[in-house]
């Protein structure tokens, strides 16, 4: 700390012997001894204090950097999932779009043109198919006009076809 050898400590102790002499250098060798070891405690009571506080901030700094980990995971979840979400929803809008050019096909194919009825008022069809529970309802109209046709025998009906679905 001080870099002192021992000759310079000799030499200390005997300038210390000549002009104390030998009834007070013990009680001034305990009176720095007491000195000394007061500073060393005063020292590493500063040091521990130090090294507590240190790891103190080191620990505020470790629970910031993993609360912050926290946040951008959760917003990377929730960013996720709205993408999930949004993907769904134009998967669903797909499908239906298919569901209804796919019914609008077999409505099509089913009905013959001569016999087809204009288009019912309510843009989507579904309601009315959902609430006959079966697609007879659609074209129940060339019933009536398949006894006046002479080839009303070579179409079947739609409820041939297609047997009404069972509640559920």
């Amino acid at each position: 700390m001080f870099d002192i050898g021992f000759s310079e400590l000799l030499v200390i102790a005997v300038v210390a012997l000549i002009v104390l002499g030998p009834e007070r250098l013990p009680k001034a060798a305990r009176f720095a001894g007491l000195w000394v070891r007061r500073a060393r405690a005063q020292w590493y009571s500063v040091k521990d204090e130090l090294e507590r506080e240190l790891a103190s901030e080191e620990l505020k700094r470790n629970l910031k950097d993993a609360q912050d980990a926290l946040r951008d995971t959760e917003q990377r979840i929730r960013d996720s999932a709205r993408e999930t979400e949004r993907q769904f929803e134009d998967v669903r809008q797909s499908v239906r779009d298919d569901a209804k050019a796919l019914r609008e096909d077999v409505e099509s194919a089913i009905t013959p043109p001569a016999l087809a009825r204009p288009p019912v008022a309510s843009p989507d069809p579904a309601p009315a198919i959902a609430e006959e529970g079966h697609l007879a309802s659609m074209t129940d109209t060339h019933d009536a006009a398949a006894a006046d046709d002479t080839h009303a025998s070579d179409v079947d009906t739609t409820a041939d076809l297609f047997p009404p679905k069972e509640p559920r």
